[in-house]
């Protein structure tokens, strides 16, 4: 199998893989292929095949819906959701964002979190590598919440704790973290489900998110992880 284009470059020359090397060549959905590394130039690198398989996709699905974080605070929330094992990121647009939704930005901002999640993915080794979504209202947010097996709206002045709900086998688990100001009175109503506190301490929009991750995922997939 030969790994070309700018993947196949970034391997050969960046991460200076060679003959002899064992890598892991995967599609992103799923399915992968291994082998030792027999030849490598400039232009990519020609992998021996000798194992191939596929990883069945992860369940529950965990989606979590990261409100639009300043500047650089962005980048850190996609990429340790995505290292955690997010499978869908959903950015969203909410009332206190401070995100001008216009369509240059828009796109922008999506093709900046997609590069990041899909550098993420690889980084960490995925077989299913983390999607974004498209940036969303709070209308849409509402809709995911209310389809979701299991729906966790963070807020610091929630009674009931994260720790203690119980993820199903199947479907979606959907985490909703808010931007800096927090959210609203108005989109609480608006999803119309019990918030969760997360824990004593107020964390910030871009760490919250793989906080919450990582207590569910405790209670349910990395149980059985192997």
């Amino acid at each position: 199998m030969v790994l070309g284009g700018a993947e196949g470059r970034h391997a050969a020359v960046v991460r200076r893989i060679g003959p002899g090397e064992r890598v892991r060549l995967t599609d992103g959905v799923g399915n992968f292929a291994e082998g030792a590394v027999v030849a490598s130039s400039k232009s990519g690198i020609t992998v021996a095949v000798d194992q191939r398989g596929s990883v069945p996709k992860p369940a529950p699905r965990l989606v979590v819906v990261q409100a639009l974080p300043k500047g650089e605070r962005a980048e850190l929330a996609v990429e340790m959701l995505t290292e955690v094992g997010v499978d869908l990121i959903v950015p969203w647009n909410a009332d206190r964002s401070q995100f001008r939704a216009n369509p240059e930005r828009v796109e922008k901002t999506l093709t900046k979190w997609r590069s990041w999640a899909f550098e993420a993915s690889k980084q960490s080794r995925r077989s299913w590598f983390c999607e974004v979504a498209p940036v969303a209202s709070t209308a849409e947010v509402a809709r995911l919440v209310h389809d979701a097996g299991l729906a966790a709206v963070l807020h610091e002045e929630a009674k009931t704790p994260l720790a203690t709900l119980n993820p199903p086998t199947t479907g979606d688990v959907v985490i909703v973290v808010g931007p800096e100001g927090g959210i609203t009175d108005a989109e609480l109503e608006a999803f119309a489900a019990e918030p969760v506190l997360l824990g004593d301490t107020v964390l910030r929009t871009s760490t919250a998110g793989v906080a919450a991750a990582s207590v569910l995922l405790a209670r349910s997939r990395w149980r059985t992880a192997v």
